[in-house]
């Protein structure tokens, strides 16, 4: 018997509402065996430090398994056997290619695009999608927030910050889109509430769980028509769409409108003046959204691009861009990488932190992967190759850590991108400038 072929947006209707068929296949999720415990979900982070590093003492010695870290990077020698430490990989859209100064707004707009920024100060601002952004396309709907923006300087999105660039281009690491950043938040309270939300939000969203009815019970008459329009195979496939579609629902709803319980936290009235006390709570708070599911995907600027912020913790007076600026003088050299050092131990804190944490038969760490990096490596020089990143966590048991890697160069950044959002089940096809995926921390 031949049945009319359905067309690919073919919608459901039904009391006012439209749901609308996507490709079975593609949106139905793996089944898991029954007598199989569920895993824990992947998360992923992705930090940002501003100003590169003194690279001479961030390269660690030795290669594979057989390295040992760099001065700077000695605060994770507890987690060394958490850590990948990546050589060679390069943002080659944090480059001038034509348009002339402006290296720290383009090193913060392309290092989770690796899109070249648009050269402009006013509204016309254009970059391209965030790694964090694309794989919270995929992925948000599970969460109670499809991602988080976390960051310590406040920043801009109008004016001019960088040879002509806007402050957007410097204050964003995450782009919702090439015009959209998405602006972070460097409150501890607000970024706690936005999260968690406040108890009188959590009883809002009570009153109107019980006032909502599933989408799926309004169309259900009109997937009724449409089955005898079905083959076999595709009624199956359709029935496993919507059971999957109706988990998820369930699942957000569970999510978003039931009573939250919100964790304890004590959080200032306002943003901390002591700057070790700032990130490491911004981290507290990082750790506890994963732990509570509430996002599986987030950013962090520890600093914004080009940021000039003083680092008396490390009797560093001088500002931080000014010294980056060293012309190889031994002296400031070493007053930066007292600041690299101070920022890898707020990094061990939060790596620390996560690993403490249990979740089922591992911890936090190792159901995450935490990106830590630039898009500058040596600031002096303004190069955009051969950049300081590590990423953190096993990704769930898919990543082999303990291991420094090196990479071909010029290596695109974006291809340990698309190896991320394997992990974190989005699978990409392209971010940006990507050429495959870096099979080298497979």
């Amino acid at each position: 018997m031949r049945r009319n072929r359905l067309h690919r947006r073919t919608v459901l209707r039904g009391s006012g509402m439209g749901l609308a068929l996507p490709l079975l296949e593609a949106m139905s999720p793996a089944r898991v065996r029954a007598d199989q415990p569920e895993k824990p979900p992947v998360r992923m982070a992705c930090l940002f430090f501003a100003n590169g590093a003194i690279m001479d003492q961030w390269r660690p010695t030795g290669e594979g398994a057989d390295f040992e870290l760099s001065p700077t990077l000695q605060p994770l020698q507890d987690l060394k056997q958490d850590v990948l430490v990546l050589e060679g990989l390069t943002q080659h859209h944090a480059r001038a290619n034509g348009d002339g100064p402006g290296d720290h707004a383009r090193n913060a707009s392309a290092f989770l695009t690796g899109a070249q920024p648009r050269k402009t100060s006013g509204a016309d601002i254009s970059v391209g999608q965030s790694i964090d952004q694309a794989i919270a396309e995929k992925v948000g709907m599970a969460t109670r927030l499809p991602s988080i923006e976390l960051g310590i300087d406040r920043g801009r999105n109008a004016g001019s910050c960088d040879s002509g660039y806007s402050c957007a281009y410097s204050s964003n690491i995450s782009w919702k889109s090439a015009t959209t950043p998405c602006s972070k938040e460097v409150n501890p309270r607000s970024a706690f509430e936005r999260i968690f939300g406040t108890p009188e939000q959590a009883a809002d969203n009570e009153r109107r769980r019980r006032n909502r009815r599933s989408i799926l019970d309004f169309v259900a008459d009109d997937t009724r028509r449409l089955q005898p329009s079905l083959s076999g195979t595709d009624r199956q496939k359709l029935d496993e769409y919507f059971t999957s579609l109706r988990d998820v629902e369930q699942r957000l709803a569970r999510a978003s409108a039931e009573p939250i319980t919100i964790p304890e936290l004590e959080l200032p009235p306002g943003v901390p003046s002591d700057l070790k006390e700032h990130i490491n709570l911004m981290f507290d708070i990082l750790l506890l959204a994963f732990q509570t599911d509430a996002t599986r995907v987030a950013t962090m600027m520890i600093a914004d691009a080009g940021s000039n912020r003083t680092y008396p913790e490390v009797e560093v007076r001088d500002g931080h861009h000014h010294l980056s600026h060293h012309r190889n003088s031994p002296e400031t050299m070493e007053k930066i990488a007292r600041i690299d050092r101070y920022l890898a131990e707020r990094f061990a804190y939060f790596l620390t932190r996560l690993r403490e944490t249990s979740e089922g038969e591992s911890n936090l760490l190792s159901n995450s992967m935490v990106l830590y990096g630039s898009a500058i490596s040596d600031g002096n020089r303004h190069n955009h190759d051969d950049l300081p990143v590590i990423l953190a966590g096993n990704g769930g048991g898919s990543l082999s850590t303990g291991r420094y890697l090196k990479a071909a160069a010029e290596t695109p950044l974006n291809n340990l991108f698309l190896s991320m959002s394997d992990r974190m089940g989005a699978s990409l096809d392209q971010l940006g400038d990507s050429t495959g995926r870096l099979t080298l921390i497979d």
